[in-house]
């Protein structure tokens, strides 16, 4: 089956459905495998590639080791053969320096890292706790996209008051304002991406939903003791997470399909779903999810249904993004 594409937002670029991620991926495979499974996904379908240089700061106060992922992207899609023109490339832009470290300077060091001259979206890191320049992070955003190095952008679990503020700003300064949003959304994590603010941005911006963290670091698929490092954890569900794993199971196998198949095919009926984000260190993860697309079209209200009783943060997220 081809991934279908949707577009991003009201003028963004056009996407695949399903997206892959770098985050501690490319650094744990084989080189081969990796050229072989990027080749596999763009053979069917798969554009959109979310890159970023992940090291020099902190998640939830402990420090994120150096990471050559972007820098093997770069390797890889020159190993497999691809064009720039072949796929959609999106990358992390961080506000925790910024402006101290200019978003032009993270771009150059990161498109230098993966060895191309241009980005078609960033998506902006994560303001818990900052309180940014909005109009002068706009203006900034929309300087890059003048001049060609930049297609549009969007941010990464960013409060829905944050994201309509800088609309607005956007707006009055006469520039390209925030397209998509990057949110944790999973069977289980939901209170933001299913709640009334997001639904609102959605219907009143065309903002889009980039759906992330889909498998809870692999635990949804089955993984109970991941060894890669995990986001995050709004609401402190984590702990929680595994209970639900074997009913996950059941429900998977009720749809004939796979746990992992199950948690990206609810992730895909979103309305506002454009495309669904996830790493794969093996082909075999890739191919499997990409089973998902034909479940989400035949069985997404179903799958819907029977998921509801699995949603752990209805309680413990405010809707509106705050902390």
């Amino acid at each position: 089956m081809k991934v279908p594409h949707r577009r991003i937002g009201t003028h963004g670029p056009e996407v695949s459905a399903l997206s892959l991620g770098s985050w501690h991926t490319y650094d744990r495979m084989r080189f081969s495998d990796a050229v072989a499974m990027i080749r596999y996904a763009v053979e069917h379908g798969i554009n959109l590639f979310d890159v970023g240089y992940y090291g020099g700061f902190s998640l939830d106060g402990k420090p994120v080791p150096d990471s050559f992922t972007d820098v093997l992207f770069g390797r890889i899609v020159q190993a497999a053969g691809l064009s720039r023109e072949d796929y959609v490339l999106s990358v992390k832009l961080w506000v925790n320096n910024y402006p101290d470290r200019s978003f032009g300077e993270q771009l150059d060091e990161l498109l230098l890292r993966v060895g191309t001259e241009r980005a078609d979206f960033a998506i902006l890191g994560d303001i818990a706790g900052l309180r940014p320049d909005l109009p002068r992070l706009v203006r900034d955003l929309g300087e890059l996209v003048d001049q060609g190095r930049l297609g549009g952008w969007g941010v990464n679990n960013w409060s829905c008051g944050d994201i309509r503020a800088a609309h607005e700003a956007a707006t009055e300064a006469g520039v390209p304002g925030p397209q998509m949003a990057q949110l944790k959304y999973s069977v289980v994590r939901r209170s933001i991406a299913d709640g009334k603010p997001f639904r609102l941005l959605t219907e009143e911006i065309g903002l889009s939903l980039q759906a992330s963290d889909v498998l809870e670091g692999g635990v949804l698929a089955g993984n109970l003791q991941p060894e890669r490092m995990i986001g995050k954890d709004p609401g402190g569900i984590r702990a929680r997470i595994a209970g639900p794993v074997a009913r996950l199971a059941e429900i998977a196998k009720s749809f004939d399909a796979t746990p992992a198949q199950l948690a990206v095919a609810f992730c895909l009926t979103h309305p506002a779903a454009t495309t669904v984000l996830f790493g794969a260190s093996k082909q075999a993860q890739l191919v499997e999810n990409i089973g998902a697309l034909e479940l989400a079209e035949h069985c997404g209200a179903e799958i819907r249904a029977a998921v509801e009783g699995l949603w752990l943060d209805r309680e413990a997220v405010d809707p509106t993004g705050r902390r």
